[in-house]
């Protein structure tokens, strides 16, 4: 008998993958054709946020989306990323319609480290490919408090600068 390691991180992330599965489902088949026939495809644009120097960049695959039907959003940490593809291609005929490629409103979120500023964030749409550009925070040192001491605020630093008073040698008198 072999001995598995139990990761409760694991089960999570497979309990998660299951119920997405399970209400994709259940809101597909039902979106846009009354819960009959066969369910409708919903299109959820491929994304990839990598950390290049002093930046994150978030790419984002739109193919077929213009400009204008992009929004990218910040608010409370949260960019997100969202708009509308259009389907220009269809057959209608004599008792048939087609449609093959999905088409549909989408949104993604990503939640971004504390201390991004909103102001310095670029995006820009080529080749069918967003890239959002989102520079790093500063970094965050601790904040040193001086303290009172006898009336004369020091800090820390400055009383280990300070030297220490000479102890008077034994047997000498002052």
């Amino acid at each position: 008998m072999a001995l598995i390691r139990w990761e409760p991180a694991r089960e999570l992330q497979t309990i998660q993958q299951e119920m997405n599965r399970l209400f994709g489902t259940f809101f597909d088949s039902q979106a846009g054709n009354g819960g009959q026939g066969a369910p409708s495809r919903r299109w959820v644009p491929a994304m990839d946020l990598v950390e290049e120097g002093e930046r994150y960049v978030l790419r984002a695959d739109l193919p077929g989306v213009r400009e204008q039907d992009v929004k990218v959003e910040l608010e409370d940490n949260v960019l997100t990323v969202s708009g509308e593809r259009r389907s220009e291609h269809e057959q209608r005929g004599d008792g048939y319609y087609r449609v093959e490629r999905s088409s549909g409103g989408f949104s993604r979120s990503l939640v971004l480290p504390d201390g991004v500023d909103p102001e310095q964030i670029r995006a820009h749409i080529e080749n069918g490919v967003l890239e959002v550009s989102v520079p790093k925070p500063a970094e965050r040192r601790p904040h040193r408090v001086a303290i009172d001491v006898a009336g004369s605020a020091k800090t820390l630093e400055d009383r280990e600068r300070q030297p220490q008073d000479p102890q008077p040698a034994a047997g000498a008198t002052a």
